[in-house]
């Protein structure tokens, strides 16, 4: 297994998640901290917008508007002329705050949710995944899930895979002409690792924030690994690649223990390095 090591690119933020390569620079959720950034490859940051019930995932609809989740009030908003504008709605249709999403070609966002209060201290569900399609309207397309957690869809719009935090696992769907998701399966077995975000290369290995392992791994479907990057004492959270040529490994890392993630202490950074195989796109 090969080993990489990261640098700093920015840092002092809350608790970053989501992020996002688009049109050269990088799109960033501070969840903690309640706002959206772009982060250049020399490190400027940009606030874009603040979000007071806090962002997650973020994505792009076809004709361009940023997209992302709005966690606390369990909706999707589009970023219009520098302002909120509800997508789409989807409070009735899960049981907790939600969190990463990815959207598709034809414009189709998969949303996931904690399922439970996980700062709070309840006791982990099993929980659901939301279609929300282009002109927002919304549907629950799979159920059962541990934590359904950074998904991402392969370049010919067939598959997409999501990580199930607390099932340790890569779970894989295929996705259907109207959106929804069959043949479930296990794309990968962490063998304990935790995944929070991932994002899919060009050969269809999954980098993988393995948040209890102290890194990010490159993993295979069948559940090979064949990379790691080294996080030290640090959580490994979310990661994506992008960059000119699109050979750029960007980590978004937290230093501290797990309960004070929500507390919005200054300890979140984005970390990078270079890979040999560059991105496929997605998330």
């Amino acid at each position: 297994m090969n080993t990489l090591q990261l640098e700093v690119l920015a840092d002092e933020f809350a608790f970053l998640e989501g992020p996002r390569w688009r049109d050269g620079k990088l799109w960033l959720s501070d969840v903690f901290g309640k706002a959206i950034y772009t982060v250049t490859p020399d490190g400027a940051r940009s606030k874009i917008l603040d979000v007071p019930k806090g962002p997650s995932g973020i994505g792009f609809l076809p004709d361009k508007p940023p997209v992302f989740a709005s966690m606390a009030d369990r909706c999707l908003y589009k970023i219009v002329n520098g302002a909120m504008v509800l997508h789409a709605d989807i409070s009735k249709l899960v049981n907790s705050d939600i969190n990463d999403m990815v959207i598709d070609a034809k414009g189709n966002a998969y949303v996931g949710n904690m399922g439970y209060d996980l700062f709070g201290g309840e006791e982990m569900k099993l929980t659901n995944m939301i279609l929300v399609t282009a002109d927002g309207k919304a549907r629950e397309v799979a159920n059962g899930l541990a934590f359904p957690n950074g998904p991402v869809i392969t370049p010919d719009g067939k598959t997409l895979i999501v990580a199930e935090s607390f099932g340790r696992k890569l779970t894989a769907f295929d996705i259907q002409t109207d959106g929804s998701l069959k043949n479930r399966r296990v794309f990968a077995d962490l063998e304990g690792a935790e995944p929070d975000g991932i994002c899919l290369d060009a050969e269809g290995a999954v980098w993988v924030a393995a948040i209890n392992r102290g890194g990010f791994l490159r993993v295979k479907e069948g559940g090979e690994v064949t990379h790691k990057i080294e996080t030290g004492k640090r959580m490994a959270i979310a990661c994506t690649l992008g960059g000119e040529d699109g050979h750029t490994f960007f980590g978004l890392t937290f230093g501290g223990a797990f309960k004070e993630i929500s507390k919005g202490g200054r300890n979140s950074r984005l970390e990078t390095t270079r890979v040999d195989v560059g991105a496929s796109g997605s998330p």
